[in-house]
């Protein structure tokens, strides 16, 4: 799948850096041409406004002229002799404007030096006007020199104007094809950018059902695995409540023999005894003294006997039941061990196998209560429920942290699983320095054995 998304990645990013490139590089021409096209377009105004400019200088200079040759009253000649001064300057802006225009700059030189005869011949009969040579200046003045003269100077100027009118025209068609560039530009850009955008969003749909698709396989492998660690779970469970079971049943077969055959070999060298002593009425003290310390070392084998019997399979739960069986045991464990134990047993009809659970749980709590817990006082309680039986052990002992001896205590773990087999549910209560709480909770409804 990545395959296939790479392509479109390799031709919509290209497309989108060609799009922008496309937009910066038309926007750049068309910027450079407007601002050409401006330029050219205000020299143009500015040599029409100086053509004007010229063309009125020269018909304030000839007004001036013509009063004061007419009138003989020097005050026309300030008009005159101002647009004299004013000329040169105008020539000269002007001839700047030209400079980069060899055709105008042509056509100008023809208008200055018609501008220049035109002046010269002003010029002229201002000075015979002065010397009042009236015939001289008369002649001049009444000649078509002058009027040809400003003819040309109009005529020239008029070409000049139109020149730069059609500069002005040819720059504002720049000027709007620019704009039209632009225009088709950024039209073309936008549909340039569209695509790699449409091409983006096929990518990212791809990338986006392969990443689905990728999560899908992810989830049914997971669930794959799940199923597989409950059912392996599940196997490891079936696997120790069968060990456990099978563990109960040797026990018990065990316990059976040791039963039948050393009590019943015990029970025979109790009575020879008892028979010996019975038949030596005058025996030796010493004689006395050792069938005595046999007889005691036979009953020692002989208890010893029936508590080992006793912990591998309790008899007194199919003979006494399950409270007169818990009794015994706290008695017996308490004798050993020296702790006070108080008990509180409730009276309960349950199932053989969750008799034995009950009482494997005890004996295992008050085997940890005599290795470990250092405890003064032990608390034992059976409480009957309509669908449940709570028993719970309770000791004053030191305690410990159950987070941290849950991975190392195989004995809370056996008694766990013995009692989760059973479909119960076991509690552990613990701090350091505030003793230990073992609460199991076992349905009523457990199976027989």
């Amino acid at each position: 799948m990545r395959w296939i998304a790479m392509p479109k990645l390799t031709v919509s990013l290209p497309l989108a850096v060609l799009a922008a490139c496309l937009l910066v590089g038309i926007n750049e021409a068309g910027y450079r041409g407007s601002v050409a096209a401006m330029q050219d377009m205000v020299q143009a105004q500015k040599v029409r406004t100086g053509l004007t400019t010229l063309r009125e200088i020269m018909l304030d200079a000839e007004t001036g002229q013509r009063g004061f040759l007419l009138t003989g009253d020097p005050k026309y000649l300030s008009p005159y002799e101002a647009a004299q001064a004013k000329v040169n300057q105008t020539l000269a802006s002007l001839r700047e404007l030209y400079a980069r225009d060899p055709i105008a700059l042509a056509e100008f030189d023809q208008l200055a030096q018609d501008v220049s005869g035109k002046l010269s011949a002003m010029a002229v009969t201002v000075r015979l006007r002065k010397q009042g040579k009236e015939d001289g200046w008369r002649a001049v003045l009444f000649t078509d020199v002058g009027k040809d003269q400003m003819d040309g100077i109009r005529d020239q100027t008029a070409k000049l104007i139109a020149h730069s009118v059609g500069k002005v025209t040819s720059n504002q068609d720049q000027v709007v094809r620019a704009l039209q560039l632009s225009r088709v530009g950024i039209a073309l850009v936008a549909m340039i950018g569209l695509l790699a955008f449409y091409m983006y969003l096929q990518q990212s749909n791809a990338l986006r059902a392969a990443g689905q698709r990728e999560q899908e396989t992810l989830t049914r492998e997971r669930d794959q695995l799940e199923r597989q660690v409950r059912d392996r779970t599940e196997s490891l469970r079936a696997l120790a409540s069968h060990l456990q079971q099978v563990r109960e049943e040797e026990r018990a077969h065990l316990a059976r023999e040791l039963h039948d055959e050393l009590g019943s070999l015990l029970t025979a060298a109790k009575l020879d005894v008892a028979r010996l002593k019975s038949r030596q009425v005058n025996a030796t003290p010493e004689g006395a003294e050792r069938l005595q310390h046999l007889t005691e070392t036979l009953n020692g084998g002989i208890a010893l006997s029936r508590r080992i019997t006793e912990d591998l399979h309790p008899s007194s739960l199919s003979h006494l039941g399950l409270v007169a069986s818990l009794e015994i045991l706290a008695q017996e464990f308490g004798e050993r061990s020296g702790l006070s134990i108080t008990t509180d047993l409730e009276a309960v009809e349950l199932g053989g196998s969750a008799q034995l659970t009950i009482y494997r749980l005890l004996q295992e709590s008050l085997t940890n209560i005599g290795k470990y817990a250092q405890a003064q006082h032990v608390t034992i309680s059976l409480q009957n429920f309509d669908s449940y039986v709570n028993v719970e052990v309770k000791d004053d002992g030191k305690g410990f942290d159950p987070a941290e001896s849950r991975l190392s205590s195989h004995g809370l773990a056996g008694m766990r699983h013995r009692v989760e087999a059973g479909g119960g549910r076991l509690t552990v209560t613990s701090r350091p320095g505030n003793g230990t709480s073992i609460s199991a909770v076992i349905p009523r409804n457990t199976g027989t054995t």
